[in-house]
């Protein structure tokens, strides 16, 4: 008999974890589990990619709302209510969106969705949830040790990165929490990555003059693209002739659009907004640069590395994992003027750039896509 599975997770806009999870879905027998995938908001990029065979459930339809435009507000007010509503009383949600149907599995697949699963009146199902971020960064700051104790109500808690794990093991009590607590690598297809990164650019032509940076993520607030772009121009001032790309879209796009243009940088930065295939860009770029402010654990960096790409990143949660203490690329202070620094040194030809290259020639992939989605299933399997 198949195992029924509930998934949650707010939409499956351009985020890691949404991708990451998608990836996962795709390389899941379908003939083993019967999976309700319920969106918060049925929209993003990868909905397509979702296999046929799991059932879309949603709260909402239509694309996320960002402005605070008084034609918008009414549908964004709804949407608010409607969700709060159905978070305060489960039983709606459980009697009419999901049919009645009992679960074998709850699994809440971002952190946000903990509440959600956990209130279930389904009590006897097992509960699963996945942690793609470091909740004891400041921007988290309404995680508190009393927060971070409600996730020992899961029956396992899946993280993406040692860092996450010793953050929970910390607050665990028992040795039966600790056991909670398993450390997966993201799901990652570098089969594809390598594939994809063969195809034909568009919209976008490299300079042969000027060495091109390029960064990729959801345009908001945590990936610093801000930052990225005030050290871009201090650099110009000084002489260090450069380009900035950047793919991805999200709420903050705007204003950072604004800010290149107050900052006079609009020719030597492209914000190019979201694109389903990164990798051609990742491939001719000269330098891939992460600017997060915090993270969980970076994929992005794995598919950088899966492209032998000379890296600099901030000093966020899972990079000094993911770069072997600095053995695979530059790791530089999580500021603006760390990500200055670390520009300046590529702009100036440290030598240390191509003793990056030669470790990741050498380079064995910790992760396998395969290895992922079978520790995975096996917690299905045995939880």
């Amino acid at each position: 008999m198949k195992k029924k599975i509930l998934i949650r997770i707010g939409s499956l806009r351009h985020g890691g974890a949404e991708k990451v999870l998608v990836t996962f879905l795709k390389n899941l027998p379908k003939d083993k589990y019967e999976i309700d995938l319920l969106l918060n908001l049925h929209s993003g990029k990868y909905l397509k990619e979702v296999p046929s065979w799991v059932n879309i459930l949603y709260l909402n339809k239509g694309e996320m709302i960002t402005t605070n435009r008084i034609q918008d507000l009414p549908v964004k007010a709804f949407r608010v209510l409607y969700q709060k509503i159905l978070k305060m009383f489960p039983q709606i949600l459980y009697q009419f969106i999901l049919k009645g149907k009992k679960y074998d599995i709850e699994f809440a697949a971002i952190h946000g969705m903990r509440d959600e699963i956990l209130n279930s009146p389904l009590k006897f199902s097992k509960k699963l949830i996945w942690i793609h971020n470091d909740l004891k960064k400041t921007e988290f700051h309404n995680y508190t040790d009393k927060e971070f104790r409600k996730f020992f109500g899961f029956d396992k808690i899946m993280v993406i990165s040692e860092k996450i794990k010793q953050d929970f093991e910390t607050i665990a009590i028992t040795e039966e929490e600790k056991d909670k607590i398993v450390r997966i690598y993201n799901p990652l297809d570098t089969k594809e990555i390598l594939s994809k990164s063969k195809l034909e650019l568009k919209n976008y032509n490299f300079d042969k003059r000027a060495k091109t940076f390029v960064s990729v993520g959801t345009v908001f607030p945590q990936k610093g693209f801000d930052r990225l772009l005030k050290a871009h121009k201090r650099l110009l001032y000084e002489g260090l002739n450069h380009k900035i790309l950047i793919l991805g879209d999200g709420y903050d796009f705007e204003n950072l659009k604004n800010l290149k243009k107050e900052l006079g940088v609009a020719g030597t930065v492209t914000l190019l907004g979201f694109t389903d295939n990164p990798y051609p860009y990742f491939k001719k770029a000269d330098f891939y640069i992460l600017s997060s402010r915090y993270e969980g654990f970076p994929t992005v960096l794995f598919e950088a590395i899966t492209l032998k790409k000379k890296i600099i990143a901030t000093d966020v949660s899972g990079v000094r994992e993911m770069l072997e203490e600095g053995k695979l690329g530059l790791i530089v202070d999580n500021s603006e003027n760390g990500i200055y620094e670390g520009m300046k040194k590529a702009l100036q030809n440290d030598p240390i750039f191509d003793t990056y290259t030669e470790s990741l020639i050498n380079y064995n992939m910790p992760f396998d896509l395969e290895n992922s989605v079978k520790i995975i299933t096996e917690i299905i399997d045995t939880i």
